[in-house]
């Protein structure tokens, strides 16, 4: 009877669990599975707005994806997507990082500011694409003035293909990095001092002790940052809409832009589909990598 009743019980609690959860699986399912089977499925047509029917011509469903492989402008943009990437999420670890390890070190003055490190995070990436746009409009800025009552110039970054990836590069970089500094911060209040003070008695300095103690511990963290950041840089698109506009040229089109422009510019919505489909891929195979070496990391701890 008891182990009858026990059953019972469990049954019990995962018929309820599934009964709880199921609305946010609907809505979940309404939300994110219709638009992308629409995507999915829209990738496999020739359809553009100016064509009738093209939505529904299933007669060549492989034909985007062939002329991908031929699309010049499509290999850039991924290109100009990895550099963007890159850069911004090493900037963003290391900073964030770097921060973290100030703030937990106890010093006063740190600990004061860190309220301020976490601003650029809770702003919309509307409004951060605004400041930044004053930033680096030549007219208004104030490094612009400061430079120029110094008695230098400075080129117009956004506009110079030379500087214009490396000024999306910074103002990302300002806005996130203070996702690493919370997620790291977090990680490092919960190490253990008995480490670090065994450690110090041993003799090892501070370096040593963030070699062989401190990142170890934070090294699935800081996977877990890096996961996000990956896939948030690739949605970097107020950035980019907004300072740039994927130029001068093609300097700063990166692949979620080409496909904005292909569905909105120039109508053709079953190529941009499949662009943002082979998008998809791309990181759904980073963050199963990922998330397979935070795995092994865990599993070594």
């Amino acid at each position: 009877m008891p182990a009858a009743h026990a059953l019972s019980y469990e049954g019990q609690r995962r018929r309820f669990t599934r009964w709880a959860i199921s609305p946010s699986v609907i809505l979940l399912l309404l939300v994110a599975g219709l638009p992308t089977v629409f995507l999915l499925v829209t990738s496999l047509t020739p359809g553009t707005l100016v064509q009738a029917g093209s939505l529904t011509d299933f007669s060549e469903p492989l034909g985007n994806y062939r002329y991908l492989m031929e699309d010049k402008r499509f290999h850039e943009s991924l290109l100009v997507q990895a550099r963007l990437s890159v850069y911004t999420v090493i900037l963003q670890v290391i900073l964030g990082t770097g921060m973290a390890m100030l703030v937990h070190a106890g010093q006063e003055r740190w600990k004061s500011l860190r309220h301020l490190f976490v601003i650029p995070m809770v702003l919309p990436p509307i409004v951060v694409a605004v400041i930044w746009k004053l930033v680096y409009t030549p007219d208004i800025s104030p490094i612009f003035h400061t430079a120029k009552a110094l008695g230098f110039m400075l080129p117009a970054f956004t506009s110079n293909a030379d500087f214009a990836l490396a000024s999306i590069v910074v103002a990302d970089t300002w806005e996130w990095a203070p996702f690493t500094f919370l997620m790291v911060l977090a990680s490092l209040q919960t190490l253990p001092g008995e480490y670090v003070e065994a450690a110090r008695m041993d003799g090892a300095n501070g370096p040593r002790i963030f070699q062989h103690i401190v990142l170890p511990y934070i090294a699935p963290v800081l996977v877990v940052c890096t996961l996000f950041r990956v896939i948030d840089s690739i949605k970097a698109f107020p950035l980019i809409f907004l300072l740039t506009g994927g130029g001068p040229g093609s300097v700063t089109e990166v692949t979620n832009y080409y496909a904005y422009l292909l569905a909105f510019n120039y109508g053709e919505l079953g190529y941009s589909s499949a662009v943002t489909v082979v998008l998809l891929a791309f990181t759904v195979v980073i963050s199963w990598l990922a998330m397979r070496l935070n795995g092994k990391l865990q599993n070594q701890e």
